[in-house]
C-alpha cells in the first residue's frame, strides 16, 4: 500500500471528530489499516521515532488508528476505539506527534486504561494497557475526536523543541 504524507498543525481536519467504521472488514478500511502501517513504518524509518498513527493524521476521519509497540507491546488496528475505563493514577510525560514532529509537550495521562474496539473482522475486543502504551492509545483515541496533545499540555511551559531535547541529551 501506499505511504501517505502526514496532515500537519494547522490543518483543520485535525480538530474535526472522526465518524464511526461502519462495516470493519470492507476492502476499504482494510485499505486504510494498511495505508497506517506503511505511513507509520514509513515515518519511523525517517525519523527513528513513533508507535501509532490516526486516520485524520493521513486525512482520513474515521475511527482507526494502527499501533505497533513491538517488541514489548501491542501491535494492530484498532478500529472505532473507546476508552471504557481509565484509572486516576496520572502518567506524565514528554511526548510528539507526526503531525507536529518537531515540538516535544509535556502531557498528563491515565496510567491505565481499558479499550473497547473492534478488529479488523469486525470481533469486538478489549485491551487493557498501562503506562506508555496507555499514554500512546489516549493520544491516538484523542485525535478521533478532534483532540490534540497541544490541548493536554500541563502548563505553557511544557513545550520543547526536539532539537534542545536532543542539546540537553535527554532520553525519551
Amino acid at each position: 500500500m501506499p505511504v501517505k504524507g502526514i496532515i500537519e498543525l494547522g490543518n483543520p481536519l485535525l480538530w474535526e471528530r472522526s465518524t464511526p467504521v461502519e462495516e470493519p472488514s470492507a476492502s476499504s478500511v482494510l485499505e486504510l489499516v494498511n495505508d497506517l502501517k506503511d505511513t507509520l513504518n514509513a515515518f519511523r524509518a525517517e525519523h527513528e521515532f513513533g508507535r501509532g498513527i490516526a486516520a485524520p493524521q493521513i486525512g482520513v476521519l474515521k475511527r482507526v488508528v494502527f499501533v505497533d509497540m513491538r517488541p514489548e507491546g501491542f501491535s494492530g488496528a484498532l478500529i472505532n476505539p473507546e476508552i471504557g475505563s481509565e484509572s486516576s493514577e496520572r502518567y506524565e510525560a514528554w511526548v510528539s506527534c507526526f503531525s507536529f514532529p518537531e515540538l516535544l509537550i509535556r502531557v498528563s495521562r491515565a496510567s491505565e486504561v481499558r479499550v473497547a474496539y473492534l478488529d479488523t473482522e469486525g470481533t469486538p475486543q478489549t485491551l487493557d494497557a498501562t503506562g506508555e502504551l496507555a499514554a500512546l492509545l489516549q493520544r491516538e483515541i484523542d485525535h478521533l475526536d478532534g483532540v490534540l496533545a497541544v490541548e493536554k499540555v500541563v502548563s505553557p511551559r511544557a513545550f520543547m523543541s526536539r532539537t534542545e531535547w536532543e542539546r540537553q541529551d535527554r532520553p525519551f
